[in-house]
């Protein structure tokens, strides 16, 4: 469980993020707080920052004050399902019982839309967020690089999904494509699903190269 003090990067993956449809619906409860809503945002994704650590890809820049790219990676089924209950748990102790419903629903339309779409074993960018100050600097490529690298060398795709029309130019400079697009339920907001397929020297032995 996360502590009282807050990853250094969190600030600004919160000020990057707290118009996102998703965050906004998981917010729901604290909607007239302003204050308070940040708080529970950045508790999100402080939860979120050490899950990526523990279990999947949490790259960094030198100054971690400036953002974060969180990555979850395939493991077993088991451990899988472990850390989604683990999750919820805690969620059940930071948000509302209307933000709660909201993050069920939208998790389990989102998950399904992304499974019929053929992305099993790839690595998922789950959160990229740049303080907004600092953004057009090239940071976020800067922050996709290295996984980006590693999943190439490993030959296995990636995928991400964006509520945001301005980051899917973003992403598609960084390789990725747009494959399938959904208006999500419970936002009301459209959302495209974009995979980046792997050209590193697995893909290139599968292929017999």
């Amino acid at each position: 469980m996360p502590s009282s003090v807050l990853h250094p990067s969190v600030p600004a993956l919160a000020a990057s993020l707290a118009d996102d449809p998703f965050y906004l619906a998981i917010t729901a409860d604290f909607a007239p707080d302003a204050q308070g809503r940040r708080a529970v945002l950045s508790q999100y994704l402080d939860y979120s920052l050490l899950e990526a650590q523990r279990s999947g890809q949490c790259t960094l820049l030198q100054d971690e004050r400036l953002g974060a790219a969180l990555w979850t990676l395939p493991r077993p089924a088991e451990a899988e399902a472990t850390d989604a209950q683990a999750k919820v748990d805690y969620l059940q102790t930071v948000l509302g019982p209307r933000g709660m419903d909201n993050y069920r629903q939208i998790i389990a339309f989102m998950g399904a839309r992304a499974s019929g779409v053929g992305l099993g074993g790839a690595w998922y960018l789950s959160i990229l967020g740049i303080d907004p100050a600092s953004q057009g600097q090239g940071l976020g490529a800067r922050l996709l690089a290295p996984t980006l690298a590693a999943a190439d060398q490993a030959g296995v795709a990636c995928y991400l999904e964006t509520f945001s029309a301005r980051n899917e130019s973003f992403y598609a400079r960084a390789g990725f494509s747009a494959i399938a697009s959904h208006l999500e339920p419970v936002t009301g907001a459209p959302y495209t699903i974009m995979v980046r397929r792997g050209v590193g020297k697995a893909a290139q032995r599968s292929a017999g190269v």
